[in-house]
Parts: structure tokens; sequence; C-alpha cells
């Protein structure tokens, strides 16, 4: 394609007054384009040379438009601005010391609302900043992240601390809202009955204060202290609980990682279906409205009186269709995993995850007595004594005493945890008792062989490590915080098995909750995962003693 002809005549030249303004932002939005009649005959000419210079003349285009103003002359683009949630204005919420201790990035968590930090708030962070514990790394966190919004401050007075900082400044985005700080002394009149030198009723001072020099605004006090709380409300102070923590308001919607199929499962699904066989195992590939309410790794079964049972697992989601693999029945006792086999249709599913060796997370939920820690460890013996798939078992769990603490332990990190395992000791000796034939010369050579394969760690120096080929079971991980949830799961290396198993009734760690818990918190994120999975185990199998326990106590 040749190259157009080279102009042979000097362009049209505006001047400086024409093009800033043609250059200059317009308010409001872009004005429909006007007629030819409305523009002018003939633009002005810019002399861009001398004086003495000969003028070229100016040649009128029949048509000009307004041409575009150069990029660095247009008006930089305004920052889209955050859908609000709520329809109503935006609240103040003052928050409790104990909120920022709980959880560091409490002061992004807040939407489009803005915060207001009480002085006495941050002596108290002051006062808890020393130490190696979690509730003091927190402290230092909220410190380090309060002097970042000091720092990028525009004026260097309290002018600058009234008008607010813009909580969005150090990247989080989520954040809307800004941030206050007290800069005036409050001289509030509290009841009699609250000695006034106590930090809680300081806060409770500057929340009613707020109230009454802000009565257009909806002034909240947050806080995890329940007794705060209840004497906010005396007062008739609006209080609320910290509630960003928890991954779910209930735990009775927590996911199940198991899913009864109605009755007419067949009829509305089997007409499109399509069915094969592959290493032992019956696939079907089905399409309908259930497809979508299905996860990768989630279990189905129907049962049906007068037709054989169905049970099997997602193995692939792909647009509207989804392909379920039969289970491999571990309730015979030809399938037994180191001589235990399953009682119940979830002890069934746990198996065939435990088993898989595509899963690397596998998370186990019940009541007491459910058999998890038997079925881990026996399906970690069986990997690792018979398969040779992973090396070694590693056992860990929180040390949270039931009742008051006995104090220190003697000996290596190993004899320190031993009065922890007791659970592990028990279930080594429902595994032994199995190989009867052997003899007790042979059993007790089974126990050192097994001992030999088995390391109980502790959770205090789990930082930095990682773990090649093990197979990890996290023992009592309802006790967990996200936090130390993330840690632990952090340190798997290639080819490593991670299993937690908890049971959330029983939490013994303070301020932790079944919405707030570790072990809720992981089940939650990994559902859906395709080498991740879970199975809540319903039906306890220990004694009819610990299943009547477990219903009626």
């Amino acid at each position: 394609m040749p190259l157009p002809k080279p102009p042979a005549k000097r362009a049209a030249l505006l001047t400086l007054n024409d093009f800033e303004s043609q250059a200059a932002p317009k308010p409001g939005k872009r004005a429909h384009k006007t007629s030819l009649s409305a523009e002018p005959a003939s633009p002005a000419e810019l002399n861009l040379y001398d004086s003495a210079a000969e003028t070229a003349p100016v040649i009128a285009p029949t048509e000009m438009k307004p041409s575009a103003p150069p990029l660095a002359q247009r008006a930089a683009p305004e920052p889209r601005s955050r859908k609000p949630r709520g329809n109503g204005p935006a609240k103040l919420f003052v928050l409790d010391t104990n909120v920022l201790m709980h959880d560091p990035m409490s002061l992004f968590r807040f939407e489009e609302h803005d915060i207001y930090l009480p002085m006495i708030t941050l002596e108290e962070l002051d006062g808890h900043k020393r130490g190696m514990t979690e509730v003091a790394r927190n402290a230092r966190q909220v410190s380090r992240d309060l002097d970042a919004l000091a720092a990028s401050m525009g004026s260097r007075d309290a002018s600058g601390m009234s008008e607010g900082l813009a909580l969005s400044r150090t990247g989080h985005r989520e954040a809307a809202g800004k941030l206050f700080f007290q800069t005036n002394l409050v001289n509030v009149s509290l009841p009699a009955g609250l000695p006034q030198g106590k930090a809680d009723n300081q806060i409770l001072g500057v929340v009613q204060a707020l109230r009454e020099q802000k009565p257009a605004r909806d002034v909240v006090l947050v806080s995890k202290d329940i007794n705060m709380r209840i004497k906010a409300r005396a007062l008739g102070l609006p209080a609320e609980d910290y509630f960003n923590d928890k991954t779910l308001e209930d735990g009775d919607l927590l996911y199940t990682g198991v899913l009864q199929l109605p009755s007419d499962f067949w009829d509305r699904h089997g007409k499109t279906m399509e069915s094969w066989n592959q290493g032992g195992s019956t696939f079907y590939r089905i399409s309908g409205p259930l497809v979508p309410a299905l996860l990768i790794n989630q279990f189905v079964y129907l049962e049906a009186p007068g037709a054989a049972p169905l049970y099997a697992k997602v193995t692939e989601i792909t647009g509207k269709t989804a392909v379920l693999k039969t289970l491999r029945e571990y309730t015979h006792q030809k399938n037994a995993v180191w001589g235990v086999t399953a009682r119940n249709r979830e002890q069934n599913f746990a198996l065939n995850l435990l088993m898989d060796p595509e899963c690397d997370f596998i998370t186990l939920t019940g009541t007491a007595g459910t058999g998890k820690t038997l079925m881990t460890l026996a399906s970690g013996l069986s990997q690792v004594m018979d398969d040779r798939r992973y090396t070694e078992i590693i056992v860990t769990r929180v040390t949270v005493p039931v009742g008051e603490d006995i104090g220190f332990l003697p000996g290596t990190e190993e004899e320190k945890m031993g009065p922890w395992m007791g659970a592990l000791d028990d279930n080594l000796e429902v595994l032994s008792k199995g190989d009867g034939g052997a003899g007790e010369w042979g059993r007790a050579a089974t126990n050192d062989l097994v001992r030999s394969k088995i390391k109980i760690k502790s959770l205090n120096f789990m930082r930095g490590r990682t773990f090649l080929n093990k197979y990890v079971i996290i023992d009592e991980a309802q006790n967990l915080t996200p936090k130390q949830m993330k840690t632990l799961i952090t340190r798997a290396g290639p080819g490593t098995k991670i299993v937690c198993l908890g049971n959330l009734a029983q939490i013994d760690t303070p301020y932790l909750t079944e919405g707030s818990s570790g072990l809720t918190y992981a089940v939650d994120r990994f559902k859906g995962w395709p080498h991740s999975g879970h199975v809540m185990l319903a039906r306890g199998e220990r004694s009819r003693l610990a299943d009547f326990a477990s219903e009626v106590l």
C-alpha cells in the first residue's frame, strides 16, 4: 500500500487562549457536538516565528472539529468511588482496645464507615505492646498501621487530624471511611457509680460526648468485652460486638462435605446421563438443576427403599455438567485400612478422602467418639508403612488445658508433648491389638517400628519449617486461631498431606467461638478446591455410654 503524499501547505494554528480553553476540563457531562454553523469561519493564528519573519497565509479549512487536548493537558480521571453496602449515612464507630488487639486489621474492615479512637485506647495499646504473646504482636501491628496513616497526613498539626485520615491511603481499598483521633479533652459527667479513672469508663465518656457533639451521626461503641457492652447499654449508649472475625454467623451453616440427593434425582438428571467404568470405579456425567449446588470432592448419596444405594464423590465440574465417581467400600473387611473398617456412611466417606493421594488437605469434624483420630492414624500408618507414600507421621496439637494448668513439664520437646498425646497412645493401642497372631514379641516389635515412624512436635516451633513427604495430623484443631491455622498449613512442602481434626463443640481457647475458630476458617476457605476435602462425622462409634452422654449432656 503506497504512503500518502506529504502535506504541501502549512496547517492552521490556534492562539494560546483558544488552545487553553479547549484543553481545560469541562464540568459535567460531555456536551453534544455542535453544528458547523456554530464554529468560527476561520481560526485565529498563533505566530511561532520571529516578528521579522514572513508570515505564511492561513488556509481556512472547510470543516474543522475541535482537536482533543494532549494527554498531559487532559484532566486526570477521578478514582471510582466504592459503592457502600448500606443505604443510610456512614456510622462513627468508637473502637475499644480489645478489638484492635484481637484483630489488628479491624481498622480496615468497617467498609464505608468512620472510626474514632479515644486517646486512652492508644495508651492501652502502648501498655500491651511488650512481649512475645499474640496480643503483644497484634498491638505492635496496630501501632505500625496507625503510624503509616499518620505519616500520610497532609498537614502536620492537629487540624489535619480533626479532618480525618482516609483509611484507604495505605493500600486498603475496601476501607472507604476515615480515621479520627481524639485531639481535645472531653469533659463528661458519668453516673456516680462509675469510677472516673478506669479506662473503660473513659471510653464510655467519649462515646457519650460524641453523641452530644454529633447528634446527626450514629455513634456506636464496638467492644469484645461483654461487661463493657452491658454498661454502655445501661447508660443508653449503642454498643455492638466485633463480628468481622467470624467466618460464619451460625455454626449450622458450616459446609458439611456431604449432600443427600433427592429421591427423584435419576428422573431429573438421568435423561442426558453418561456412564463408564475406569479403574474399578463407575463414573456418571450428569447435567441438571442440582449441578450448580455441587462442589469438587463433595460426597453425595442416595438411599431409596428397594433400590441399590449410590455413594459417590464429585470429581469434576465443567460448565453445567458434573462427573460423579463411585466410592471404594471401606465397610468391607477386604478393604480394611490397617485393620480398621468404616462403621457408617460418613466414616466410609472419610476413609475415601484419607486414602486419596490427590487430596493434600483434609478436615474432619464431629462429636467425641466418631473415629476421627483412629481413622486418620490408621490411614497414615497404611500409607507410611505399606504404600511408602510418605516418610513419617507428624502429630501436633494445641496445648490448651481443659482445667487448671499443672505447670511446666520436664524433659525434651517430645517428652513435654507426651501428656497431651493421650489420644494418640489410646488409638495406637487399638491398632496394635489387631495383629493377634504375631504374639507378644511380635506386637512389641510392631509397636517399636510404629513409634519410630511417628514424631510428636509442638506448635511453638513450627515457624519456618518445611515438611517434605510427611503425613501431618493436627489434632484438636478447633482451638487454633485463623492465623495459627495459616502458619501450620503453609509448612507443607511437596508430597505432604495435612489432616485437621476437631470438634467445634469443645473449644477451650478463650475468645474463640465456633464462627471464629481456625478450623471453621479452613473448612470454609478450602471448600471446592480440587485437592482438599471435608467430612462432618455425625454418628459416634465409641460406646453406647459416650453416645448417650454426647446427646443428653
